[in-house]
Parts: structure tokens; C-alpha cells; sequence
């Protein structure tokens, strides 16, 4: 008897928990969950709103515009956010949008990622996951999926490297291009 009180306790003190744990998730999951007011807290050494650098090098100027800079000084690094880059050349000029990136301070490179799209003014768009600027040595490149397009033609790569001071440009991996036009 003595046993069976026991179980019949243990059984009783179960089933209180168990109403307890469900009452309590059905009055949080009413509740309407409740937005962070202001920015969010991070351990950037500064951070900045609706960013513009502009900078004239070698003849070439460009512009680099983001929604946010987010400054971290111990890592020589600025984290943007919804980034877009004009290059403006003697010749022509090239637009680069992307939704976050990193500007390296000591060397000005750049990474721009996620949905990045490069125009140019003589109708080549380039798109891709990620793209890198390494200034030193004026090297545009990513090791991500890559399509460039102009006109008709289209061009798909799993690597992008353009030297500018060489003046080439490398789709690398198993390319597939498809050439559209009015020869006859």
C-alpha cells in the first residue's frame, strides 16, 4: 500500500510539472515577441550610419557607399552593410552592389558578399556569391560560382581572377557559355 502511495505521489508531481511546462510555453507563445529597441550592441569601436569613402588613385576614382559601417580598430577591419561601389575609369565605369562585406584598413582591400552584382557601363554584369579586390595588385577575384553576361552571350565559371594591371580576365572550373548574336 505504502508502494502504491508513492507511485501515486510521484505520478501526481509528474503531471503537475508536465501542466506547469505547458502552461507556461501556450502564455509565451500568445505573447507577441518584442523587437530590440535601438541598435543592437556590438563590440565595434565605432559605428556609423549611411557611409561614403571616396578616394582618386592611379586616375581612377571610386566611391564605396554602405547603410552601415561597423569600425573594429583591434582587427584593422570595417564590416558594411548593403554596400554599393562605383569605380569611375577614364574609359568606362563599373557599379558593384552586394548586402554585407569587409574593408580591410591598412590595405584597402575589399570583400563584398552575398548577392553581388558588378554592371559596367559597356553592358557586362557580373554575378556572383562573393567578390574580392586586393589593391596591391589590382586583382578582382572570387572562388565562387560566377555568371557574366553581355547582350545575348552568357558565361558560367566557378572562379573569377581579373589582373587589371595585366589586363586579363580568367573564368576558371567547368565553364559553360552560351554565344547568342546576329552573325550570319
Amino acid at each position: 500500500m505504502r508502494t502504491r502511495f508513492v507511485a501515486a505521489a510521484i505520478l501526481g508531481m509528474v503531471v503537475v510539472f508536465v501542466f506547469a511546462v505547458a502552461g507556461t510555453l501556450i502564455a509565451k507563445s500568445r505573447v507577441p515577441p518584442s523587437e530590440p529597441v535601438g541598435t543592437v550592441a556590438s563590440s565595434a569601436d565605432l559605428r556609423i550610419k549611411e557611409a561614403q569613402i571616396e578616394e582618386v588613385t592611379g586616375g581612377v576614382r571610386w566611391r564605396l557607399k554602405a547603410e552601415q559601417a561597423l569600425m573594429f580598430d583591434a582587427e584593422g577591419r570595417t564590416a558594411l552593410r548593403a554596400i554599393a561601389v562605383d569605380v569611375l575609369d577614364r574609359e568606362r565605369s563599373w557599379t558593384i552592389v552586394g548586402e554585407e562585406g569587409d574593408l580591410f584598413q591598412a590595405t584597402k582591400n575589399l570583400e563584398i558578399r552575398k548577392n553581388v552584382v558588378l554592371t559596367s557601363s559597356d553592358g557586362v554584369r557580373l554575378e556572383t556569391s562573393v567578390l574580392r579586390w586586393q589593391g596591391a595588385e589590382k586583382r578582382l577575384w572570387t572562388d565562387a560560382p560566377v555568371r557574366i553576361s553581355r547582350g545575348g552571350t552568357v558565361a558560367d565559371g566557378s572562379a573569377l581572377e581579373v589582373r587589371m594591371a595585366e589586363e586579363y580576365t580568367t573564368l576558371a572550373g567547368r565553364v559553360h557559355a552560351v554565344f547568342t548574336g546576329g552573325h550570319p
